[in-house]
């Protein structure tokens, strides 16, 4: 791979700080992690890895072609579907950064292998990865199903979610199974269809998910 020179790009990069489409990473050391990074980009709104750069933005250099193996493995054999990885190696100050690239998946999710064989997704959310909740999940296969979006006569289940989320603001899927009398696999659909419809939106703090009603 032709190798690049192009300082001013990659310190401008850098200047950005990590956020919703970039991140930092000093080294690889798992693919699998990396294959979390992969998933967040790819079920958000694609993404980049600068590998060879600390937290702080100093660069510390990699060894490129280790680094595109581990990349390679990330994105080939941990994550399903396969991710379609775009690498460049650039040389800024005499040290090597590979920056990695995927744009958003065309069908989500995009789901990683873990250690004890489950697959789960990821979404990026400012400059974390997080799990993907269950309403992403059914959100993405209301994509995929191509779930009409038109007016729908509710019913008394719908009604009844709409109307808890429309008094009590924003709440967790626990908190909403609390207040309503229906299963919370039924919640869960419930909740995928009103967010694939624009009835209701998603948010993330630090206790997690929760889920309004929209205007």
């Amino acid at each position: 791979m032709k190798v690049q020179y192009d300082t001013a790009y990659i310190r401008a990069l850098i200047s950005e700080g990590e956020h919703v489409r970039q991140d930092f990473k000093f080294e690889i050391s798992d693919s699998r992690k990396i294959a979390r990074s992969l998933s967040a980009f790819a079920n958000t709104e694609g993404g980049r890895l600068l590998i060879g750069v600390k937290d702080n933005g100093r660069i510390a250099g990699v060894r490129s072609e280790e680094e595109m193996y581990m990349v390679e493995a990330a994105a080939q054999v941990y994550c399903t579907p396969a991710v379609e990885v775009d690498m460049r190696v650039y040389r800024p100050e005499g040290r090597s950064v590979l920056v990695a690239s995927v744009g958003p998946a065309v069908r989500k999710p995009v789901l990683v292998k873990e250690e004890d064989g489950r697959r789960l997704a990821y979404v990026r959310i400012a400059d974390e990865n997080i799990l993907a909740s269950p309403v992403h999940i059914g959100v993405w296969r209301c994509a995929a199903d191509a779930v009409p979006s038109e007016a729908v006569s509710f019913t008394s289940q719908e009604r009844e979610l709409l109307d808890v989320l429309t008094s009590a603001g924003s709440l967790t899927l626990s908190q909403i199974c609390r207040r309503v009398t229906i299963p919370r696999r039924r919640v869960v659909h419930l909740l995928s269809l009103f967010v694939h419809w624009g009835l209701v939106g998603i948010r993330h703090d630090s206790r997690g998910f929760f889920y309004c009603a929209l205007d």
